[in-house]
């Protein structure tokens, strides 16, 4: 079965169960239109510390992983020098991955040489047309030629942890792709 009827009786995409965390981030967040640099490199940010997690243990670390990367600010995370990524290594509330936290820093140096909106227009020129629905999750593929697209000019202006994978499910996210299957309120 494809949606689920929550606590509350409203249809939604099975995979969000019935943790309220997870049903406020599908009903509010998910597939929502995301737009700002700031805004798109945080969520950047958590699909790469996302891989090979679970995604609810990333939204469980959200205020925390905000907290200590100064609200996803570009240039202040640019900023982040080794007693940083020390100091973050000890942080329990945190993924304590030296080569995601690295990585976070590294990009962030890389959006603050960008010109003011470019990380947003470059990220949303990979959204493709609008699509059917799908019916089921059987229809929705783990990468796409746009999400494959866009890892590749990610990687060759130096990003890390943006492989398709983590692209598309950027893409879903941020409303790049709108995978609510049908039956979803949210559809």
């Amino acid at each position: 079965m494809d949606t689920r009827l929550g606590p509350d009786d409203v249809p939604r995409c099975a995979w969000v169960g019935d943790d309220p965390e997870y049903t406020r981030y599908h009903d509010e967040e998910w597939g929502r239109a995301l737009h700002g640099d700031r805004e798109l490199f945080e969520k950047m940010s958590l699909e790469g510390f996302q891989a090979g997690l679970s995604w609810i243990t990333i939204l469980r670390k959200r205020p925390r992983f905000r907290e200590v990367f100064a609200g996803f600010d570009p240039a202040s995370v640019a900023a982040f020098d080794d007693d940083d990524v020390e100091r973050l290594m000890t942080d329990a509330g945190i993924v304590r991955n030296r080569a995601k936290i690295t990585a976070v820093i590294g990009n962030a140096r890389l959006v603050e040489a960008m010109a003011p909106g470019e990380l947003d227009a470059l990220m949303w020129s990979f959204a493709p047309p609008p699509r059917p629905r799908p019916q089921s999750f059987a229809e929705i593929t783990a990468t796409t030629p746009e999400s494959d697209a866009m890892s590749k000019e990610l990687r060759r202006r130096g990003f890390r942890f943006v492989g398709s994978t983590t692209m598309y499910a950027l893409m879903q996210s941020s409303g790049m792709v709108d995978d609510h299957v049908a039956g979803c309120w949210r559809a």
